[in-house]
């Protein structure tokens, strides 16, 4: 490009705040700012999870910081925790009217994405961009509301008409829509939006700090699950499986870093099925995730068996396989595609204990020349396709092509 763009980010979440939403904007904020453009984020007080601001923060309205030289504005927000819903459409709906604030403080951009969900802040990004003429690229990283539909978030059907009624109105009103997996890309294009206006922007991984590390397969063989320990991951179910395994392979290791909802359930499961060498790490600091990846053989990355996770792209596939960490997806669609195609893992039915347990077997018993190459193979994937520069490569690439 010929010379720097102006663009701002506008998200309701944001680090020091963990997940994959926040990791995303951030790395690809790093990555805009280190060739050379002008990048600024708009987003909320730090609040997730637990509903509560830090006292850093506290009786603040709007605050400007720099992060890591991302030059950032935090604007007010009611903080909620999940699972009160009529709660956290307040929530959602403080932060969509106080980050106009952030916007305006941001001044003058050529490019407004907005990351989704929350819908609703889609309406602020739009009518930002009108007011100082920059283009609203709208950021779908999963579909609303058709996705809180299927998990019974919204029953009202008065209110499901009006979301739908507003998507397709921030469909029609963007200038692009960045989707974060293929499914949603066609999704968007079903919804009556052109191809060329549709592109992918999805999760990544930061290729140097998960740097990459051969395994020691002759050491007791360890399967680990990094994320939350929520009802939508079906860990129960890879719990049982795992217990199959050890009748053949007493050996196995299985070590469980996260926390959630279910890991009081999940450490019953243990005890009720008297499982050994089932470890609870609790939650890791992202300083520590390369390390526990390196000393483990394989990432177990489970879903529900719901339609709706077909389209998914769970982002903690990315930093395993960049570490040489082969990856045993239990789900159907896009990201057993991914691995299946690439030959970096193992395909499992999901909620299927039996299932699951033959792929655990099946690798436990790889020779290591074909253990090895899984492993070179998610490494080269993620250097090729899911790095971040690739992925702001591949941005910069669709903010060109009007």
């Amino acid at each position: 490009m010929s010379k720097p763009l102006k663009i701002i980010y506008l998200c309701q979440h944001f680090p020091p705040e963990t997940g994959a939403p926040q990791i995303r904007v951030y790395e690809v904020s790093k990555e805009l700012l280190n060739q050379g453009h002008e990048i600024q984020v708009v987003t909320a007080f730090p609040h997730h999870p637990h509903g509560i601001i830090p006292d850093e923060y506290k009786g603040m309205k709007y605050h400007f910081e720099k992060l890591d030289g991302i030059p950032v504005h935090r604007t007010w927000i009611y903080p909620s925790q999940k699972g009160v819903f009529w709660k956290r459409l307040i929530s959602y709906f403080s932060f969509t009217f106080s980050s106009f604030y952030g916007l305006l403080k941001a001044g003058k951009v050529d490019y407004i994405i907005v990351n989704s969900p929350p819908i609703f802040l889609g309406i602020t990004g739009w009518l930002a961009a009108k007011l100082t003429g920059a283009k609203f690229i709208f950021n779908v990283a999963d579909v609303w509301p058709e996705s809180a539909v299927k998990l019974g978030l919204i029953k009202n059907k008065f209110a499901i008409k009006l979301t739908e009624k507003l998507e397709s109105f921030l469909y029609n009103s963007s200038w692009k829509v960045a989707a974060a997996t293929d499914g949603i890309q066609e999704y968007v294009i079903q919804h009556s939006q052109p191809a060329e206006k549709v592109f992918v922007l999805p999760n990544g991984v930061n290729t140097d700090f998960f740097s990459y590390q051969s395994k020691n397969k002759t050491k007791p063989f360890t399967f680990v699950y990094a994320g939350n320990l929520g009802y939508a991951q079906g860990i129960d179910v890879v719990i049982r499986a795992f217990a199959l395994v050890k009748k053949m392979h007493p050996e196995a290791r299985f070590v469980i870093a996260g926390a959630g909802p279910e890991e009081q359930k999940l450490k019953e499961e243990v005890n009720r099925l008297d499982i050994q060498d089932v470890t609870f790490l609790g939650h890791l600091p992202l300083s520590e995730m390369p390390a526990l990846f390196h000393e483990s053989h394989v990432s177990i990355v489970p879903l529900r068996n719901l339609a709706l996770f077909e389209g998914a792209r769970p982002s903690k596939i990315f930093p395993a396989l960049a570490t040489g960490t082969p990856v045993l997806y239990c789900g159907k669609g896009e990201s057993a595609e991914i691995l299946t195609r690439n030959h970096c893992g193992l395909v499992a039915e999901p909620e299927n204990e039996q299932s699951i347990a033959e792929q655990m077997t099946r690798v436990i018993e790889m020779n290591e020349e074909e253990f090895e190459q899984l492993s070179r193979n998610g490494r080269n994937l993620v250097e090729k396709e899911f790095s971040w520069k690739t992925i702001v490569d591949s941005l910069l690439t669709n903010l060109e092509n009007k």
